[in-house]
């Protein structure tokens, strides 16, 4: 299922391909959606839930600038290319050199990160004040050291899917989610407060960083290349992957950074927005990752390799067609039952029934574009088989204005909104002025607001 090659005459392989990759990622959603369900029953949508939200966009947004983000749309078709080539030593050569890179770098960020920790919480929540904010410091000086960790881990990735072994390095995140989960069931047994169970949780984060690259890593050295860690940064090869890079890392890692953005925007928002925000992300992402991540993933090895520009195309086009409608049927899904799936996830311990229904409102805003979103990520996989990462940071650059600038405009009034026992409040305040609810920032609520749902609303714009 996963071999160098297919016989003479035999189907394509990529949409077996993509079914094993479906299958990895399938799995690891699951214990991701373990993770996320404990996590809100011990944490709800309080301050340390809103620290630990803001902590773990360090490792995630690093990941995909310097991991798998840019790997995919830079490393991956160069390196693939050479294999199809039958340039075995020089690929070898060439991942060697961008793991002794990426190892460097990701480094030098994590040694500014525990050392700047303060101005980073400030950046990414500027609204945080006092011991959530005192917090959310702390937990970054431990986020940050598990940084070089994933970025490793995403190397061994781009490794594996050129060699098409695609299943390992997409089930390879249920170690990083079973690590958590293994704290969070000890927090629920021992009691633990809030703050005390979200600085386990960073250094449950940083040891399932360990755990993630440890079985890839695994997973590469019996490929047999003969690749080697090294400073040999001046071959041609690592030389077109640098850049691609510096464009690529906007274009591939569109998600993660107006994810940041919408951090940013939602740490001015009444106390639980971060928090909320981030459950109905888990949720988002599903459809995103099974239906087009999977396709786009096994195709860009194949498209890389593929010297007809034709070829690609029409590849393209039957892995948009393939995605299309389970997109719109997951769409649908959310729109009309979203309630329903979010109190079957969540709704339990600290999460009650009004946040169930602020966060199905936040995520029926995301699955407006859903179907957008999903095609999207094919066309970028066809014009990074093609070695162009300008147009995609081009499009995504405009994307990520767009969103901001509307959600800008609608969270604040938006956030004048509440559920009280199952009802929307707050309409005759809703118009009452433009800015953040006064001590919002601080501000913990027995009733969700719905500031996050404007947030979202720009990002299906």
């Amino acid at each position: 299922m996963e071999g160098e090659g297919a016989p003479g005459g035999a189907p394509d392989p990529s949409a077996r391909a993509s079914a094993v990759v479906a299958g990895g990622i399938l799995l690891s959603r699951l214990t991701g959606l373990v993770r996320e369900s404990l996590l809100r029953g011990v944490l709800g949508l309080g301050p340390a839930a809103d620290a630990f939200a803001a902590a773990l966009r360090i490792p995630n947004l690093l990941q995909n600038l310097l991991g798998e983000g840019s790997l995919s749309a830079a490393f991956i078709p160069v390196y693939s290319r050479l294999l199809g080539e039958g340039r075995q030593e020089e690929a070898g050569r060439v991942a060697g050199a961008v793991a002794g890179l990426l190892t460097a770098l990701a480094g030098g960020l994590a040694t500014v990160g525990i050392l700047a920790a303060r101005p980073l919480a400030h950046l990414l929540a500027p609204g945080f004040e006092g011991a959530r904010m005192e917090l959310t410091v702390d937990l970054i000086r431990v986020t940050t050291a598990g940084v070089g960790l994933l970025v490793l881990a995403a190397w061994c990735l781009g490794v594996l899917n050129s060699h098409r072994r695609f299943f390992l390095s997409y089930v390879a995140p249920v170690l990083w989610n079973v690590a958590q989960v293994a704290v969070l069931a000890a927090a629920i047994l021992g009691d633990w407060e809030p703050a005390n169970t979200a600085r386990s949780l960073a250094w449950g984060l940083v040891a399932g960083g360990l755990l993630q690259f440890g079985i890839q890593a695994i997973g590469v050295r019996r490929l047999r290349t003969g690749i080697r860690p090294s400073a040999a940064w001046r071959l041609p090869g690592v030389v077109e992957v640098i850049r691609r890079s510096g464009p690529a890392v906007l274009g591939r890692g569109v998600l993660q950074l107006s994810a940041y953005l919408d951090l940013v925007l939602a740490s001015l928002l009444v106390t639980g927005a971060v928090a909320g925000l981030m459950s109905a992300q888990v949720l988002y992402v599903l459809p995103v990752s099974l239906f087009a991540l999977s396709v786009a993933a096994a195709e860009l090895p194949e498209m890389s390799r593929h010297p007809d520009g034709a070829g690609v195309a029409q590849r393209g086009g039957t892995a948009m067609r393939r995605t299309s409608f389970f997109l719109v049927f997951s769409s649908v899904a959310y729109l009309a039952l979203g309630d329903l799936i979010v109190g079957a996830l969540f709704g339990w311990g600290a999460f009650d029934g009004d946040d169930a229904i602020a966060v199905w409102l936040v995520l029926g805003a995301y699955a407006l574009g859903l179907p957008a979103l999903g095609v999207s990520r094919i066309c970028q996989s066809v014009l990074y088989s093609r070695g162009d990462t300008t147009g995609p940071a081009r499009i995504a650059a405009l994307r990520m204005a767009v969103a901001g600038g509307i959600g800008l405009a609608v969270m604040f009034p938006l956030d004048r909104l509440s559920i009280v026992d199952g009802s929307l409040v707050g309409w005759a305040d809703l118009f009452q002025g433009w800015g953040p609810l006064e001590g919002a920032g601080d501000q913990a609520t027995a009733a969700p607001h719905l500031g996050a749902v404007g947030l979202a609303i720009g990002s299906a714009g």
